[in-house]
């Protein structure tokens, strides 16, 4: 059977396999209201087309390195996550749920590097799809069932998503408007601070800078309203430090978060 590659598989995925309606026929995906593989995960990844909707609950940051992507922060610690416990229910009813823990344990990808188009294809590790006597069905009469079909849907939507969130990332380099950032966050009791680094975010100084063609590109792309859902979301750094107190899950001072 035709696999997806398996080196560098992304958050979540610890394997890849392409939806087949032979090697499927019969799978189902078991109903949950439980994301187990979401514990302990404290940065997960977001699409520009999120940003307005996350920036209401968590920060959104950038990673560092080579090729930086936007992710939300959903603990300030590896390790750490304060909007699920400990069997992956959501404590927050109601809260907005990044598109890239929603398509799990779906994905679309190419079944071989020269490959010319994506695949669907699901992580065949995940207890959610098998060939159970309850669920979603997969296949109908050898066909894809209307619920793959809208999985499908959904997955072509995100990559979209990816590649506008791509162009964008392009742009905030180009105009170099990313800088290192860093919070310091002194909680009472404790004599030494709790500093967090590792992760980027836009230089507002430099984004009120600027001018002529660069400030009209980001008015006409609509990389302005973006921007700004970001910078309004860092200070909700302090609320999630606050809830990792309140629920027990606080690190040592002086920590570096890890994007």
């Amino acid at each position: 059977m035709a696999s997806a590659p398996q080196s560098q598989l992304p958050l979540f995925y610890q394997a890849l396999e392409p939806l087949s309606s032979e090697a499927h026929a019969n799978y189902k995906l078991r109903p949950a209201d439980k994301a187990k593989f979401v514990v302990g995960q404290h940065a997960i990844p977001l699409t520009v087309d999120e940003f307005t909707l996350v920036q209401r609950y968590m920060p959104i940051v950038f990673t560092v390195g080579e090729n930086p992507v936007p992710i939300g922060l959903m603990g300030m610690n590896e390790g750490v996550n304060v909007f699920v416990d400990n069997e992956g229910g959501f404590a927050q009813n109601g809260m907005y749920i990044p598109a890239y823990i929603r398509r799990y344990p779906f994905m679309l990808a190419k079944l071989h590097p020269d490959a010319q188009e994506l695949s669907l294809c699901f992580d065949p590790t995940t207890d959610l799809i098998g060939a159970f006597e309850e669920g979603e069905p997969l296949f109908e009469d050898g066909k894809p069932s209307e619920f793959v079909t809208s999985v499908l849907k959904f997955n072509e939507t995100f990559e979209e998503a990816g590649a506008r969130t791509g162009n964008f990332m392009k742009d905030l380099e180009e105009m170099g408007l990313l800088m290192d950032g860093e919070v310091t966050i002194q909680q009472e009791g404790n004599e030494q601070p709790f500093i967090y680094r590792g992760f980027q975010m836009v230089n507002e100084e430099k984004l009120n800078d600027l001018r002529g063609d660069q400030l009209r590109k980001i008015h006409k792309n609509g990389m302005l309203p973006l921007l700004y859902a970001h910078l309004f979301s860092l200070s909700l750094m302090r609320e999630i430090f606050g809830m990792q107190v309140t629920q027990g899950k606080m690190p040592t001072p002086e920590l570096q978060l890890q994007a």
